[in-house]
């Protein structure tokens, strides 16, 4: 799939900020895979698909400030809570009310958020190497809301130094950097365009006052499955392991430790297919 082609599968729900797109393909329970920093929806283009022909209805948003969706002026627009928000009344547009949600990276802020707001909403969560407690979270930059953070994060917006920021991005990322002209296309074009300013809220600020979840996790009653890559450089598993286990009633049998990094849609897609798969059927 080119990057084109996946975003004339894309939709727009409009909102009084700006628009969201997103992918709504399938039918049957409905999946909502959601991706993190810097990416977008195009994280699971080797997913989606997959699990739309095992009879779900697949929903891959690219967050407010990603991707194809619009990325307006102003710090606060890029909070969590905010992000949680649109998230929740995209659902409410699509007439989904429950579902099962796949998150990543910085996807964990926005879900923790939205749980917060919607404890009921989410049946069952799949996690895959996201944010969750801070023993865990290890980001590459840690910035201030500044001129050289917006130095830096302008750097993405321009093509000889895009290139090598994602070629950075991607050796720490993935075991093997096996990505093609067209995959690494999907990745670099939002960034070129200017989709720099969430970001940039989340490496100036987020990435210096990380929300503490511990309090929210024993409160949830969703069924959990993990797949984490780990060798991951940013995100740690083990550091939080017994804590997060604990909290999430996670049982044994549903924590998967793969061989892989950060970006394990790029390193292991047929696995989580599979898994997610299975866990929903057992689940049900």
């Amino acid at each position: 799939m080119t990057y084109t082609e996946f975003k004339s599968k894309q939709q727009f729900f409009e909102l009084p900020e700006g628009r969201i797109a997103y992918i709504d393909e399938g039918h049957g329970e409905p999946i909502l895979l959601l991706h993190g920093v810097p990416t977008s929806g195009w994280l699971y283009r080797h997913i989606h698909p997959e699990l739309v022909q095992k009879g779900y209805r697949v929903i891959v948003p690219d967050m407010f400030g990603y991707g194809s969706s619009d990325s307006p002026k102003g710090y606060e627009k890029y909070h969590e809570k905010l992000q949680a928000e649109r998230l929740s009344k995209l659902m409410e547009h699509l007439s989904i009310n429950k579902w099962t949600h796949m998150l990543h990276d910085a996807g964990g802020l926005w879900t923790w958020e939205l749980l917060k707001q919607q404890p009921k909403s989410i049946k069952q969560l799949i996690i895959l190497n996201t944010i969750i407690l801070k023993p865990g979270f290890t980001p590459p930059m840690r910035f201030g809301n500044n001129f050289i953070t917006k130095f830096v994060m302008n750097l993405y917006s321009f093509k000889l130094t895009n290139n090598m920021l994602m070629k950075g991005l991607f050796k720490s990322g993935l075991l093997e950097n096996n990505l093609s002209k067209d995959d690494i296309e999907g990745y670099k074009t939002p960034l070129l365009q200017g989709k720099i300013k969430g970001m940039y809220y989340f490496f100036s600020k987020t990435c210096h006052n990380l929300p503490d979840y511990s309090s929210l996790l024993p409160t949830l009653e969703q069924q959990v499955l993990v797949i984490w890559g780990k060798h991951d450089e940013f995100l740690k598993w083990e550091p939080q392991q017994d804590q997060v286990k604990q909290a999430l009633n996670i049982e044994t049998k549903h924590i998967h430790i793969i061989e892989g990094k950060h970006f394990i849609q790029e390193e292991i897609p047929q696995k989580i297919i599979n898994l997610t798969h299975q866990f929903i059927q057992e689940s049900n």
